[in-house]
Order: structure tokens, then C-alpha cells, then sequence
């Protein structure tokens, strides 16, 4: 799914009008209509509803919802603040229908009157201002959205949250952007639904299709995307019958020191049930005994340093490598991470403690080999190139690290993304909050090495593995919960996230592919 500014928006709709063709009104109905079937299906019949309606397109919208909850018989009153801005053609064609249902009170006031009393209603829909806002609210906007937030009424809005802006809110007043619980958004998300500074906005927010014209999506350029399952089904490669273990590559872990050696087996369970056909996991010879009872699958090269890496096997055997969890900070590592990083031509998956080396050894850098895929949470990844005051500038720090050091930057969180080296960023759709638990990551770092070894673009083994990472988590949350969670039942669950993609009646078939 493609993710567009406000403005591509804007130009999307409007292709979709002249070419479908369709009337601008009546594309607003299909969008409205879409919007009260939401509202019939997760809310009572006997809950009282309270829309405000601004007077332009996002409030000619809250006005037909308005409408068509009333003919399914909603308690709904409409109230409509005066701004003294511009009325849209929509919007007074949707007053105009309003006015034929008398059971509907339409209530109009301005600033110099009392707002409204709200303790008789269980929700409120917004629809006050929509995805075109360019500057903050101020003045008597302000006040109402401000008195909406304290009401303590759920908000449903429409499209947008009002006064959150579609990109960048760095300079937004947080007082005066309505608190959603339910933000409902129209054919994509907006950029800055992926933010955590957002969230208290939002709340929970769903796409609805609207029906826009697919030309005109296909055809408009974007730098964003949001992984959504089908194209993850048309990443996946089928296996042939006459497959071997050799075929689905060799992929070397290098990971673990005292104390940490369940890092690496995770890592290597990750990697394992991603598919790959052999691993190896080099680790201190300290972990030997323990990775070879925990995990017989997998192959041990033991360092010749009993509690740390210390060197690197010869490189010549593996298709790819993983390097970083749990493997500590000491000289000898470093001198181990250096040693790879000059010696290994191909991309490397890097995580961790080999993060936090780098970023204490910017010299080190420069070695990193193209298309390299660097795994690090927030904190790991200001440690590596710098501070951001929030998830919006952390993304764009992200997106330039990438163009710069041309490698792939996986940002972890909540829509995990993850940034190209061409400019475009994907955020991933899969994953929940019980996936933030000690070693989720490491299973990661393995899925994405399996995910090289096996053959796929490093653009592919990123995006593909973040997904199955969190499908996998939300496949274990059903079972076990969030709270129970543990980073071993993600690995353990990678298997059913399979079968899921290759349920798909797409899997394997030939399809255009997203070129990387």
C-alpha cells in the first residue's frame, strides 16, 4: 500500500472524479457510507451521537454520516460551529439533505455563545477540519477541539483526527489536535499515523477503501509504503520438489558471550525456522555445550576465547552472515567486528552490541558493505547517528544514514520501518505491544540472515522478515497473550506464519513485483 502527502490526495480524488467518472458529491457518499458502516458495526443502537460538522469537505463528510445513521435509525445531533471560513459545495449540498430528517437537531453556534453541553451523548464523531490543514488551530477552533478533549466522550474522526496535520507536526500544539480513540482514514493511512508522538491523537485507526480510481494510484509516485499481505505473499519464493538443504543457503551467526548465550540461541531458532538450509552460530566457547543441547539443529564454531568473541571463522563458507546479539563491548570484539566487516564482500545483517560498537568506532562505518541491513531500536540507533526530538525526525535521520552509507535501516517499534538506500521507506503492518520483550529482536536479526542466506534481495530479507517477525508475534499473541509473551514462542510460531502467506491463492503465482 502505497502512502501519500495530503496534497497527492487531493489529486488522486480528483482524477478519480473526471476519470471513473463520478460526481465529487457522490464520491463523498461512497466514502460517508463507508464510514457509517463502521459506525453500525461497533456501535450499539442505542448510543447517543454528537457530529461536528465543519464547513468544508471533512465536514460535508460528518454530515452524510450523520444522514445515514439516522436512516438506520442512530440517535444522531449535528453541530456546527461557525468559523467564518470558507462553505464547501459539499458541504451545503449535505446540509441541504440533512434538513429533510426532522429528527435530526442541527445546532449552529459561534464564539461568542456557550459550547455546547455534551453529557447526554456516549460518542462524538469529528469532522471538523480534514487532511488539508496546513497551520496549527488557534482562537476559537482551539477552544472547541480543546473543549471536545475534555469531555471525556469517545471520538470517532474522520479521515483525520482534527488539527493533526497529514506529515510533519513539529510545530502543531499538541492542546489543540482532538484525542481520537477511533481515527477512521480514507483508501491509506497519513504519514503521520506511523509517529509515537501521534498516537494519543489517533488511537486506533483503520484504512476504508473508498473505491479511488487504481490508475491513479499505480501511476502517482511515493517515497512511502505500508507492507500489506499481499505483497508480502508475492515475495515469497516457492520451493521446488527436488530442493535440498543446500539450496536454501548457509548462514553464519556470530553472537553470544558469558551470560548471553540464549541471544544466540534465538538468533539461530530464528534463523532456522526461517527456512534456512544449514547454520552456524560462533559463539565463545563458553556457550558450546549450551547451544548444542538447546539447539542440535544448528552447527557451533567455537571462538578460541572462552567468554567473548574474539576472531571470526573463515568467511568463504556462508551465503550470509548476522552479527551483534548479545555478543558485548569488549576489545576483542571489536576487534572480531572490524575483522568482518573489511574481509566480508557481501551485505551483512547487523544488530546490537555490534550497533553499539560501531557507534563508538564511526571509522568502522565506512567498511560496512552495501546493502548491509542494521537493525536497531530507537536508543541503539541515536547512538549510531544522533539525537531526534521525535519519530519524525528519527525517520528522516534514518532515511539519510541509508542514502549515505547506502544500506537498509530497520528502525525497530511499533510500524517498524524500514528505510532504503534509494529514499523510500517501508512501514511494517504486523507486530504487537507483547513483541517488546527481552530478545525479540534477536529472533529478528536471525529471520533477516536466513532470509539473505536463502537468496533474497537484501530489500526483500528486510522487508519479508519484519513481517513475518511480527506476523509471527500476533500469530503467538492469540495463543498466549501480551503479557506472556516471550521471544522464543515468536520463533515458534514463525511456521504457522507461513502457512498463512502460502494460503494465500496468490502465493506463487506470476505477478508484477515490487522492484528494488
Amino acid at each position: 500500500m502505497k502512502i501519500f502527502t495530503t496534497s497527492q490526495a487531493a489529486e488522486i480524488d480528483q482524477y478519480t472524479i473526471i476519470n471513473e467518472p463520478i460526481a465529487s458529491i457522490d464520491l463523498m457518499e461512497r466514502a460517508s457510507t463507508q464510514l457509517a458502516d463502521w459506525i453500525v458495526a461497533y456501535l450499539n443502537i442505542n448510543d447517543r451521537i454528537a457530529v461536528f460538522a465543519g464547513t468544508g469537505n471533512n465536514g460535508g463528510d460528518a454530515l452524510a454520516v450523520a444522514r445515514i445513521l439516522a436512516y438506520r435509525n442512530f440517535k444522531v445531533n449535528v453541530f456546527i460551529p461557525d468559523f467564518g471560513g470558507k462553505i464547501s459545495d459539499a458541504f451545503s449540498t449535505n446540509r441541504e439533505r440533512l434538513k429533510e430528517l426532522k429528527e435530526i437537531v442541527i445546532s449552529i453556534f459561534n464564539s461568542d455563545e456557550v459550547l455546547p453541553v455534551l453529557t447526554d451523548y456516549d460518542y462524538i464523531i469529528d469532522g471538523l477540519f480534514g487532511s488539508g490543514l496546513s497551520r496549527p488551530l488557534t482562537g476559537f477552533p482551539a477552544l472547541l477541539v480543546q473543549h471536545l478533549n475534555l469531555s471525556g466522550i469517545p471520538i470517532i474522526a474522520i479521515d483525520i483526527p482534527s488539527g493533526l496535520m497529514g506529515e510533519d507536526n513539529r510545530k502543531n500544539n499538541p492542546k489543540n489536535i482532538i484525542q481520537a480513540h477511533y481515527t477512521l482514514t480514507l483508501q491509506y493511512p497519513k504519514l503521520s499515523f506511523f509517529f509515537q508522538e501521534n498516537e494519543r491523537f489517533t488511537g486506533k485507526w483503520e484504512v476504508l477503501p473508498i473505491g479511488l480510481h487504481p490508475d491513479a494510484i499505480d501511476q502517482t509516485k511515493s517515497s512511502w509504503y505500508y507492507s500489506d499481505f499481499g505483497t508480502i505473499v508475492s515475495f515469497l519464493k516457492p520451493r521446488s520438489k527436488f530442493s535440498h538443504k543446500g539450496t536454501f543457503g548457509h548462514a553464519l551467526l556470530v553472537a553470544g558471550s558469558l551470560g548471553k548465550t540464549g541471544a544466540a540461541i534465538l538468533a539461530a531458532k530464528g534463523c532456522l525456522k526461517s527456512g534456512t538450509g544449514l547454520v552456524t552460530v560462533h559463539l565463545p566457547h563458553c556457550g558450546n555445550q549450551i547451544i548444542q543441547t538447546a539447539l542440535p539443529e544448528a552447527m557451533v564454531s567455537p571462538d578460541d576465547s572462552e567468554n567473548v568473541i574474539s576472531s571470526i571463522p573463515l568467511l568463504t563458507n556462508y551465503k550470509a552472515v548476522g552479527i551483534g546479539p548479545g555478543i558485548g563491548k569488549s576489545d576483542d570484539t571489536r576487534h572480531a567486528l572490524h575483522s568482518l566487516l573489511a574481509h566480508y564482500p557481501a551485505p551483512v545483517v547487523i544488530d546490537a552490541d555490534a550497533l553499539n560498537l560501531l557507534s563508538v568506532n564511526n571509522e568502522m562505518i565506512k567498511l560496512i558493505p552495501q546493502g548491509s541491513i542494521l537493525t536497531p531500536h530507537p536508543v541503539e540507533f541515536e547512538r549510531l547517528a544522533g539525537h531526534a526530538e521525535s519519530d519524525y525526525e528519527r525517520l528522516h535521520l534514518a532515511l539519510r544514514f541509508a542514502q549515505i552509507h547506502h544500506v537498509i535501516l530497520v528502525l525497530k517499534g511499533a510500524y517498524t520501518a524500514i528505510a532504503l538506500p534509494d529514499g523510500n521507506c517501508w512501514f511494517n503492518s504486523t507486530g504487537n505491544p507483547g513483541m517488546a520483550t527481552a530478545g525479540s529482536g534477536d529472533v529478528l536479526t536471525g529471520i533477516v540472515t536466513g532470509m539473505l542466506a536463502q537468496g533474497y534481495k537484501p530489500e526483500e530479507a528486510a522487508i519479508l522478515g519484519v513481517y513475518l517477525h511480527g506476523l509471527a508475534g500476533d500469530l503467538a499473541v492469540k495463543d498466549l497473550s501480551e503479557e506472556a509473551l516471550l521471544a522464543g514462542d515468536i520463533a515458534d510460531h514463525l511456521g504457522k506464519a507461513f502457512s498463512l502467506l502460502k494460503s494465500d491463492p496468490g502465493f506463487g503465482k506470476a505477478k508484477k513485483k515490487t522492484q528494488f
